[in-house]
């Protein structure tokens, strides 16, 4: 009889969440301050089903921006939630975002926030001046609007809303993410959040410190020097949690002193003067007054330099990266010509103020009240690999803390919100660490079945797709130790232990 009733149960859950009409009747939806520009049937292909793609765009009376939205709905096997994708660098987003949700079963959304391509320029209007509504627009609207927007294409195509909502984001996306859970608390019942850029005002000035730091030393290092400088840490370093592998398992307990390379050689870049010592320890320092006293976290141990600190040319000269150079430019100085060249650190110091004070209101995303958020019985999820070449991890760990003092302590916070590190690993992936696995599933089964998680599975994949080594990933600050038996590609063969 419970088995009878159970059955019945599903097939009616199953039927409420079909259609209750036409993907082409979406366009005739009415929204506040919304136009549906299409609402067409996309066929089934790549094992990615049958689903509605609607694209909308939302604007706020009187201005003239538009923050174009795409809209995924599934026409059959809807689980019942929708799922919120974010973006990167500049870019809100595409409308490719809703395909791998929709895959899986999910309604999704995801949005350019404001603006096409991801090049920083939009911050700029006609007339060279700052364009804030489209700055807040990428900042922070732009999610939100996709958001309201999702929710309602749903309950207008399937007769009812989503029974739980989701964002999942790196990097841009990870900001994203916590911007929701900060400023619309009642968006979202549980986010994901990897590698996340929240520290938005300082991580984009901090990213051009290396580069100021070769110009200031007159020392620009070649690829090689900094590729030796990396390797030399990993073998200082990696055997701390009793395995050889490759991994810092905890670059916090690294204390590899970069002097050490002095007159050592680096194959065809010759040997390491103390100049290049200096270098690399500056880098791995992180940015500082004049007076010494600290601005932000430096690049890891065993993390890649070339991401942020990359030259070329002959003579050897700096190559930012792009994305830093789109912020000193549309944003810090309104001058897409601006010539990097010119930074001395008396001005990079003013540069970090300005940054902070002219955009942190808008931008930063590092408000560590999220009282709201967890009142409404929201969880959250943050990750960050720790050989992130890019968004450097200290800074979530910053976050983090700031967190749990303001939430009343660790304890309370793992109640609704839990960080985990992934040694090895880079920007969003990649790198020799095993990568998370699965974590968006452990943020969805916190939130409907109460399971929060301990660990994160972490898998290392070959180039043919195949596992070849599995670790636990330990919820912060608890780092993965080896047993001292069985295989150190095995995840069971770990424990997590205090660092």
């Amino acid at each position: 009889m419970r088995t009878t009733i159970f059955v019945l149960m599903i097939a009616a859950v199953a039927a409420a969440q079909a259609p209750v009409r036409t993907c082409e009747s979406l366009a005739s939806v009415a929204l506040p301050n919304t136009s549906i520009e299409s609402a067409a049937l996309q066929p089934a292909a790549n094992g990615r089903p049958e689903f509605c793609r609607v694209t909308a765009v939302v604007t706020h009376p009187p201005a003239g921006d538009r923050i174009t939205v795409w809209i995924g709905l599934p026409t059959s096997g809807w689980n019942g939630r929708f799922e919120g994708a974010g973006g990167g660098g500049f870019s809100g987003g595409n409308p490719n975002g809703v395909a791998g949700p929709v895959a899986q079963g999910y309604a999704a959304g995801s949005t350019d926030t404001g603006h096409t391509g991801a090049s920083g320029s939009f911050a700029l209007d006609a007339n060279g001046r700052l364009n804030w509504l489209l700055i807040r627009d990428n900042a922070y609207l732009g999610i939100h609007e996709m958001t309201l927007t999702g929710k309602a294409l749903v309950e207008a195509f399937y007769g009812q809303g989503p029974r739980h909502a989701y964002f999942n984001g790196c990097s841009t996306g990870g900001r994203q993410g916590l911007s929701e859970a900060q400023r619309y608390p009642a968006d979202y019942d549980g986010i994901l959040s990897g590698a996340p850029a929240i520290n938005w005002t300082r991580l984009h000035v901090e990213q051009m410190w290396g580069h100021v730091v070769m110009q200031q030393l007159k020392d620009f290092l070649p690829r090689c020097k900094f590729a030796a400088a990396q390797a030399a840490a990993v073998a200082a370093c990696d055997a701390a949690d009793g395995v050889k592998d490759g991994v810092i398992e905890n670059p916090r307990s690294c204390t590899y002193d970069p002097r050490q390379l002095v007159g050592t050689s680096a194959g065809d870049c010759g040997d390491f003067t103390a100049t290049d010592a200096e270098v690399i320890r500056k880098i791995w320092e992180g940015p500082r007054r004049q007076d010494g006293s600290f601005l932000w976290y430096g690049l890891e141990r065993g993390a890649d330099f070339s991401g942020l600190t990359s030259t070329g040319g002959t003579p050897l000269s700096g190559r930012p990266n792009p994305i830093t150079m789109e912020w000193w430019r549309f944003f810090l100085n309104q001058n897409p010509q601006w010539d990097w060249t010119v930074l001395t650190p008396a001005l990079y110091e003013q540069y970090w103020d300005q940054s902070i004070e002219e955009f942190s209101a808008v931008l930063a995303t590092d408000n560590p009240d999220l009282a709201a958020f967890r009142d409404r019985g929201g969880k959250l999820v943050l990750w960050h690999g720790w050989a992130d070449q890019l968004i450097y991890p200290e800074g979530t760990i910053d976050y983090y803390q700031r967190v749990a003092k303001q939430m009343g302590g660790a304890g309370n916070t793992a109640t609704f919100a839990r960080l985990f590190l992934a040694p090895g690993v880079g920007h969003c992936g990649g790198g020799p660490g095993p990568a998370p696995d699965g974590q968006f599933d452990a943020v969805v089964r916190w939130v409907e079945q109460g399971q929060a998680p301990e660990t994160l599975k972490a898998v290392r994949r070959d180039a043919s797709g195949s596992v070849v080594r599995t670790r636990p990933l330990c919820r912060f600050p608890m780092v993965a130790r080896y047993k001292g038996a069985g295989s150190t590609d095995d995840a069971a063969s770990f424990v997590c232990a205090a660092p």
